[in-house]
């Protein structure tokens, strides 16, 4: 039930009835005082009702149309960036799936590699930043698998395409990292090897620069000096380097000469100053350990 009520006209002295006040905002005129010269004035409109805003003394402003509530719509100011368009990303792809055909690979509407074949990688293309569907099929059409995968703006990644037990998977590796020490290179392994167990990188005097490197791993980027290297994977019980110790050369005397345990694989790699290198172990056969190495210099 609504409560209404009313006001009935006041009486002043001389017996003449006075209309009363309106409530605050209703409008309507107001009574000027003793003044007779004064004319009634219209009371300002609650804010954001909008109407024309007194100006003040100075008779040469304009009435001001206040802003609309937020949310209300009407232009907004843009600030600073207002013209800016969406960032991008760098990406390249890896196909690092054994035993499947050449892969087709579009990002949400655009095809980004036709045939990539087996242990093969792509140059860094542009995508818009943010979430994209990335469809993995063969050239016949074939989907495969389609993942959302996040794009930083400015960001730079591989992203490699590997088996699990259930199919295919996008593994998104970051490539962006500081730049070599002077006078020093960049090196980094990542196990990409479907059939392999946990392994160690070692040196030919036994050191060890990588320790149970597992499948799906990508190792930091470490710090190593020019020259040549050769590489061994073994599993062992060894304890890796420190983290923060580069890589420098042996005397070359050690090059031909084989770490004293069993190892079921090799690189030789040349390095030079600047450059920062990326090896990735891949499946090699069926056999257990048998791996491969693909050899990415940025």
């Amino acid at each position: 039930m609504s409560f209404r009520y009313f006001l009935a006209p006041l009486q002043r002295g001389g017996g003449e009835a006075v209309i009363p006040l309106p409530d605050l905002g209703e409008g309507g005129p107001v009574y000027p005082g003793d003044d007779p010269v004064v004319e009634p004035v219209i009371p300002l409109p609650f804010p954001g009702e909008g109407g024309p805003v007194y100006p003040g003394d100075n008779p040469v402003v304009e009435p001001v149309i206040p802003l609309p509530f937020p949310g209300e719509g009407g232009p907004v100011y843009p600030g600073n960036g207002g013209g800016n368009r969406p960032g991008t990303s760098r990406v390249r792809f890896l196909n690092a799936a054994f035993s499947y055909p050449p892969l087709r690979i579009s990002v949400s509407n655009s095809r980004f590699a036709s045939r990539l074949g087996y242990a093969s990688v792509t140059g860094y293309g542009r995508v818009r930043a943010g979430y994209q569907v990335v469809t993995v099929s063969s050239a016949s059409g074939r989907v495969y698998l389609q993942k959302n995968l996040p794009f930083q703006t400015n960001g730079l990644t591989t992203v490699a395409v590997i088996r699990t037990a259930r199919g295919l998977d996008l593994l998104q590796i970051e490539d962006r990292c500081c730049p070599p020490a002077s006078g020093c290179a960049g090196f980094r392994m990542g196990n990409l090897a479907y059939n392999s167990g946990p392994l160690d990188v070692l040196m030919n005097d036994g050191r060890v620069v990588y320790s149970d490197l597992r499948y799906k791993e990508v190792a930091p980027f470490r710090s190593i000096m020019p020259g040549a290297y050769r590489f061994f994977y073994a599993d062992t019980d060894l304890a890796p380097m420190p983290p923060y110790m580069g890589i420098d050369t042996l005397d070359p005397a050690w090059l031909d000469s084989y770490p004293p345990m069993e190892t079921f694989g090799s690189l030789y790699l040349d390095v030079t100053c600047g450059e920062n290198y990326t090896v990735y172990l891949l499946q090699n056969g069926s056999g257990r350990n048998n791996i491969q190495n693909l050899i990415l210099v940025d």
